[in-house]
């Protein structure tokens, strides 16, 4: 168990400083155009875990577009209805292809008034619905209600630009005021048993001033990661016996207005269709760009797009990804290989995947809680091992044992490494409730753990899993997600480790986003981690 104490705190008014153990929590005002700068990290292993410069450069690394108040005038919003796109030059009878497609969003309000100023989440596609194909579009944001699209021409026959508002400049407005302005906006329940079985049951969170009780907390250190976990102290138990971890409470953290911007009617809409399909012919009797020779490794860079589907299969743009699409393909990859899973349950899909495709890999039964783990699989005759866990908390679940919330750090750290370890890490979904600092302090720890692994054996595969779109509210929206992917990349972006992009696997086809992506997402996941597992 960890360490516990009672904290205590003192008030200014205007700024709030709360000193504990090691942490210093510090509430400042700042510019709606920026991020404020996170609390001074504390990772394990301070000789080789400091954090990138461009990790620590927040405000830089989290820019977005100023976004202006609606003055309460909904009408004033950017619409999906209204706002247009249209073809940047004459269209042609055919395109090349390995070329470009370019087009010329024009953000309008509900009045149809073009607008002046930039922020808007669009997300822009080129799609081939009878190929089952599609790539993501660049966007760039001239920040006067402009904006430029860029889509590569990777496959041969019909091509379909679709473009779809996400959010409202209004709309990332509300999402960034709670960021900025919201320690939380959710809560944890933490439960404490004493002898005889009796328990109390009391609210837990990332902060001592989020669980009701300022003046008598529980507070629980990490002895691996350094973090703090804060649980109200029970009316009669101590705070040695917390036992039991569960989700809370979803809190009301929006005005009806502010309601609106986020409403179903203008939240992931498609706009007016404003460019009509076209043909890319063939090169050189070629229908398809092909993907880089080299294999698939860590450490290579990341293009952008980092890939696009044709007939339902991803073809990565970095390296030659492969495709296991029988049982003894995916056997013969992991033979001899302990996979070790840690994150949240889009990462447990890809467990469940492999279990549910590999007759042989049997589920071993440890009496855990499913939806946090530990889960195991194990495939004796080819000695694989393939595990699963929750990261810990913050953590949205159903009740389930403190014991066994290990962070991912104190996991890394019992690590020995080698040449038949693979380690893959899927965080994010369970961060966006809170501010972009707390997730910050996390990465601190975990890229600290990840190099020490690296650095006493620099054989061990470290696989990162970005986050997936899904999410569309205050609790979880995509524009959270776009920047947490943005903190991942830059945590790990000079250590040798590999990414599989599934923010951009969940939002090249024209499918249903969804937290939990479906069958054919996740087989292309997987065959792409399997491709650094066996790149040849």
């Amino acid at each position: 168990m960890p360490s516990q104490n009672k904290g205590e705190g003192t008030q200014t008014t205007d700024r709030f400083f709360f000193l504990y153990p090691q942490i210093l929590y510090i509430r400042v005002s700042w510019r709606d155009s920026t991020v404020p700068l996170p609390p001074q990290p504390h990772p394990a292993h301070k000789s080789s875990g400091s954090l990138p410069q461009e990790l620590s450069e927040l405000t830089h690394l989290l820019h977005w577009p100023p976004t202006l108040r609606d003055g309460g005038d909904l009408l004033a919003s950017t619409s999906p209805q209204t706002s247009t796109y249209h073809l940047r030059g004459t269209f042609k009878a055919s395109y090349t292809l390995g070329g470009y497609l370019e087009a010329i969003l024009i953000a309008r309000d509900h009045q149809g008034r073009p607008k002046t100023h930039g922020g808007d989440l669009f997300r822009a596609q080129l799609l081939g619905p009878y190929l089952k194909a599609g790539v993501p579009g660049d966007i760039q944001d001239l920040e006067n209600g402009t904006y430029l699209l860029s889509f590569p021409l990777l496959w041969a026959g019909q091509a379909q630009v679709q473009v779809r508002l996400i959010h409202s400049s209004e709309a990332v407005g509300v999402l960034r005021g709670i960021w900025r302005d919201q320690w939380a906006t959710v809560d944890f329940t933490g439960y404490f048993r004493g002898p005889t079985g009796y328990e109390e049951i009391v609210t837990c969170n990332v902060n001592p001033l989020l669980t009701g009780e300022e003046e008598s907390t529980c507070h629980y250190r990490d002895e691996d990661s350094g973090e703090l976990w804060f649980c109200a102290r029970p009316p009669t138990l101590p705070c040695n016996s917390l036992v039991g971890h569960s989700s809370g409470h979803y809190w009301n953290v929006t005005t009806p207005h502010e309601e609106a911007l986020l409403a179903w009617n203008v939240t992931d809409k498609v706009l007016p269709q404003g460019i009509s399909p076209i043909w890319v012919a063939k090169e050189s009797n070629k229908s398809l760009v092909l993907s880089p020779q080299q294999p698939c490794q860590p450490g290579i860079p990341g293009p952008k797009p980092s890939g696009f589907y044709h007939r339902a299969v991803w073809h990565s743009l970095s390296c030659s990804g492969r495709t296991f699409s029988t049982v003894d393909s995916i056997l013969g990859c992991l033979a001899g290989h302990i996979i070790h899973m840690m994150g949240d349950s889009t990462l447990r899909q890809w467990w469940e995947y492999l279990c549910d495709t590999v007759p042989s890999l049997k589920p071993v039964d440890l009496h855990a809680t499913y939806q946090t783990g530990p889960l195991m699989a194990v495939e004796t005759t080819r000695g694989i091992v393939l595990h699963w866990r929750a990261h810990s908390w913050p953590l949205r679940s159903l009740r389930t044992p403190v014991a066994s919330l290990h962070s991912v750090v104190r996991e890394l750290g019992g690590l020995a490494g080698g040449p038949h370890t693979v380690v893959v890490l899927g965080l994010g979904a369970h961060f966006t409730t809170f501010p972009p600092s707390v997730f910050v302090q996390r990465l601190a720890g975990i890229r600290a753990a990840v190099a020490a692994l690296l650095a006493r054996e620099p054989h061990t595969l470290v696989v990162i899993k970005l986050a997936n779109t899904g999410y569309k509210s205050v609790y979880g929206s995509d524009w959270f997600t776009l920047q947490v992917n943005r903190l991942l990349r830059a945590a790990f972006a000079d250590l040798r480790v590999a990414f599989v992009d599934a923010w951009e696997m969940t939002s090249s086809l024209a499918l249903p986003d969804r937290i939990h992506p479906g069958r054919l997402i996740v087989r292309n996941e997987v065959n792409f981690f399997l491709s650094f597992i066996c790149p040849t």
